[in-house]
């Protein structure tokens, strides 16, 4: 997991993999080549050619850019640069570079634009820590404004390389990076304005992983896809687990989603317990999932003692209040994987130390942003807060979204980038947790459970398009899987 090729880096962890780059023998001069010329690369294989101008700032963004836009000259192509400084101001592997582009350099300013189709930013990259302003920002503004087509090396200038946050960045079509992506680059609103991402071999060496060991990924088949359950050839349906959810009432369809999404994902059985007025709705409603009626209190708390029940669901369509609070409490204090989702989170707002208090086992929270700002402390960019969150409750907490964040109490955390818009729809969440209880209740580690989970989730909404509705997610999990290696 710590090498492969879904590692996101910081701008402080590229910048220390570029000095170790140097340090094993490729010089900062041929180092900034490799940057800058799969920048010119991109560029001449989506356009045929046409003006260029290349923005360059002062330091080794800038410098990357004078290697593009003398790439593309050589190339034939029609380029203009222009700088925030002067060229005798750059320094180091930069100034040589500059000093090998043989055209004039143009001050930075909106006036540059002037005549240009298409507009490379190497102005600054992922490490810039304050607000773009003065010329950099106008100039930017004013090449949106114009609808300049744009070319971001590293990231739109303005964009924080480590939480995606935009201070001054402007819509750019394509961004051209090194090595590894930035957790910026999936993060929103960075992930929007990159446009198409292109991750270019700098040539820096895999030894560098034992130098800088990253703990944030890009969510990706390769970081759990050998820990997903495998069904052996004398298992039977109790070998696969057994999935238990709690269901509400008056609203049912989210509990049901959910135990079809677990079913569907593998758990040779699944029950859902509701109260014993909502027995006539849920029995009509399914088949192979069982229902449970419960009478009184102490019936769940009979349920729970059975331990073939391996994983546990509650929240969808729970209701708020202290009853869905105390079976949260009951769930908990089995110690069995435990997932908590919607009202069972909203239930503890008032009290939100109960909870981590209660989380002693196995558990995943999967609250959307409205449920998490009533738990947990808002301060820091997306990334910072979900850590904090898991380390705080001791659970894998998936922070929902277009941009999911997955954390684990010890620091990992995974970014997920392939949700499409269409899974903004009623109960789409109660179905990703039911994905994630179906993995957990087969065995399946809590951390890696929750990012395979947001995963297929996303994957079978991109498979459906258009028109989706949640409930038509479960169905497309068994084709997931089958393209995954997993047989039925």
């Amino acid at each position: 997991m710590l090498n492969g090729r879904a590692a996101l880096f910081t701008a402080a962890q590229m910048a220390r993999t570029d000095r170790l780059t140097v340090d094993s023998g490729i010089s900062d001069t041929a180092l900034m080549e490799n940057a800058g010329r799969p920048v010119a690369v991109a560029i001449m294989q989506r356009w045929t050619p046409r003006p260029v101008l290349v923005l360059c700032g002062p330091g080794s963004n800038g410098g990357d850019g004078f290697v593009a836009a003398r790439r593309l000259a050589e190339a034939d192509w029609p380029v203009r640069v222009a700088s925030l400084v002067p060229r005798e101001h750059l320094r180091g592997a930069a100034a040589q570079h500059a000093a090998l582009w043989r055209g004039p350099v143009e001050a930075l300013t909106p006036a540059a634009l002037d005549g240009a189709d298409l507009i490379v930013d190497a102005i600054f990259g992922a490490g810039l820590s304050r607000a773009l302003e003065g010329a950099a920002a106008q100039t930017l503004a004013a090449a949106a404004a114009g609808k300049k087509t744009i070319i971001a090396v590293d990231v739109p200038s303005g964009l924080m390389g480590d939480t995606g946050a935009n201070v001054g960045a402007v819509q750019c079509v394509l961004t051209v990076t090194c090595f590894r992506k930035k957790p910026g680059h999936l993060l929103q609103p960075g992930r929007s304005l990159c446009g198409e991402l292109v991750v270019a071999d700098i040539g820096t060496p895999a030894s560098v992983f034992e130098e800088v060991k990253p703990d944030t990924f890009e969510n990706d088949p390769a970081l759990w896809a050998d820990a997903l359950p495998v069904m052996q050839s004398d298992g039977n349906k109790y070998t696969r687990g057994h999935a238990l959810i709690w269901g509400g009432w008056p609203t049912t369809g989210a509990a049901r989603m959910a135990a079809r999404a677990a079913a569907r994902m593998g758990a040779g059985l699944t029950t859902i317990a509701v109260p014993e007025v909502a027995l006539p709705v849920y029995a009509a409603a399914l088949t192979s999932i069982m229902v449970s009626p419960i009478v009184r209190p102490e019936d769940l708390e009979h349920l729970l003692a059975d331990s073939r029940y391996t994983g546990l669901l509650i929240g969808p369509g729970a209701g708020i209040g202290p009853e869905t609070r105390s079976r949260v409490l009951a769930m908990l204090a089995t110690g069995r994987p435990t997932v908590l989702d919607a009202d069972a989170l909203t239930a503890f707002e008032n009290d939100p130390s109960a909870l981590d208090r209660a989380i002693t086992g196995p558990c995943v929270l999967t609250p959307h942003d409205g449920e998490f700002r009533r738990l947990f402390d808002q301060s820091g960019d997306k990334l910072t807060r979900t850590r904090a969150a898991a380390r705080r409750s001791g659970a894998v907490v998936v922070l929902k979204g277009s941009d999911t964040v997955i954390a684990a109490p010890d620091g990992r955390a995974i970014i997920n980038a392939n949700a499409p818009p269409t899974l903004a729809t009623a109960g789409a969440g109660d179905v990703l947790g039911g994905i994630v209880l179906g993995l957990l209740a087969q065995g399946m580690p809590p951390f890696l459970a929750a990012a395979a989970a947001v995963w297929l989730h996303g994957a079978a909404a991109t498979e459906f398009g258009p028109g989706l509705l949640a409930e038509d997610l479960s169905d497309l999990l068994p084709g997931m899987l089958r393209r995954l290696g997993i047989a039925e």
